[in-house]
């Protein structure tokens, strides 16, 4: 059988479609995949194979002559660790479109260990969410080490959101992520938070909020830190503009809400929305990402923009997926896109996608 390079799975969500597009624009050898056969005889471009996330055996077989899986089927934390077992079973490296920090730190804590005795590479979060993020960390840090402390600031504007985000939202928002403090992972506190952070010109200062992002769980296994703070403005997390004075008040009763049946109400409640933003509203999407690294009286600003998150996440996963396909490539277990990659190279590869960096 001729071997396929690269398997995309859930290639008929929202994302999925525009990694495929990707994937062909490069003319990268790829197969489709999906739980559902009926919505793969639809796509064209590309061969279709259907298996369900139910069927160890089928999603084996479906790898079994790929050299890497490129998973956008969510929610992560609920469907996504058969598609990693295949993955480490089969010798296929692995990334996937995650923004859900329960299901990356389950990645690296349960199957780090196996994927590097089969020599399979675990790339979880390789989108918008959070390769720019976990790059640009490293960057800022290098020379630095050991840091006192790591933070990292998103600003997100206009950013219209799928179904699969919102969907991946609820399962971040109910809890059980962790943050990283005096160099150990720690359960997140509940309660009130409230912070700001100073963006560079034009957006200057912010009223933030507390984010469980997957770099609390990649930087550190590549950076040397005693603590990650990670934060996103207030102003993207409230679901309103009216909402966001009060956005502390409001996420502590959420999350306790979101452990009852009201998250399978508002599961429901997100399949009657569009299934996201038209390509217009897409492009208008702007995002400011800032690491700042600090040790003692030494400090460095890492600082990455784009726009188009759901276009760039297309690029970042076929990039990745075409970089662990390529002859040589030998790193294997549960890896952050700084550990996997070199940094710089990867964000530079994104200057033709509208993405600027600077330290």
């Amino acid at each position: 059988m001729q071997t396929v390079t690269i398997v995309l799975y859930g290639a008929t969500g929202y994302t999925g479609r525009l990694v495929g597009d990707e994937l062909a624009r490069r003319g990268l050898d790829h197969v489709l995949s999906g739980r559902d056969p009926d919505k793969l005889a639809d796509l064209s471009g590309a061969p279709t194979r259907a298996a369900s996330l139910e069927d160890e055996g089928a999603l084996r077989d479906l790898l079994a002559d790929a050299a890497v899986v490129i998973n956008c089927a969510g929610p992560f934390t609920l469907a996504g660790d058969a598609l990693v077992r295949a993955a480490i079973a089969t010798g296929t490296h692995y990334v996937d479109s995650t923004g859900e920090q329960t299901f990356i730190r389950m990645v690296f804590d349960r199957h780090g260990e196996a994927a590097q005795r089969a020599g399979v590479a675990l790339l979880p979060a390789l989108g918008f969410d959070y390769a720019p993020g976990d790059c640009i960390a490293r960057l800022a840090a290098a020379g630095l080490e050991p840091l006192d402390e790591l933070v990292l600031a998103y600003s997100v504007e206009s950013f219209g959101m799928t179904r699969g985000t919102l969907r991946s939202g609820l399962e971040m928002m109910k809890g059980g992520d962790v943050v990283y403090d005096e160099a150990e992972w720690r359960p997140a506190p509940g309660g009130i938070f409230k912070a700001s952070f100073e963006f560079p010109a034009p957006i200057g200062r912010q009223a933030m909020a507390r984010y469980p992002s997957g770099e609390v769980v990649t930087v550190p296994h590549h950076t040397r830190t005693r603590s990650i703070s990670s934060l996103l403005t207030a102003s993207t997390a409230a679901p309103f503009d009216a909402a966001t004075p009060v956005l502390p008040y409001l996420l502590p009763g959420l999350a306790l809400a979101l452990r009852t049946p009201v998250r399978g109400v508002l599961n429901r409640a997100i399949g009657l929305l569009p299934e996201g933003p038209k390509p217009d509203d897409r492009r208008a999407a702007r995002f400011t990402i800032v690491a700042e690294a600090r040790s003692g009286e030494r400090s460095r600003r890492g600082v990455v923009r784009g726009s188009d998150v759901y276009g760039l996440t297309a690029v970042t996963l076929s990039h990745a997926a075409e970089l662990l396909s390529a002859p040589g490539f030998g790193k294997s277990g549960a890896l952050g896109p700084a550990a996997a990659f070199d940094p710089a190279a990867f964000l530079n590869h994104l200057g033709d996608f509208g993405v600027a960096w600077e330290l």
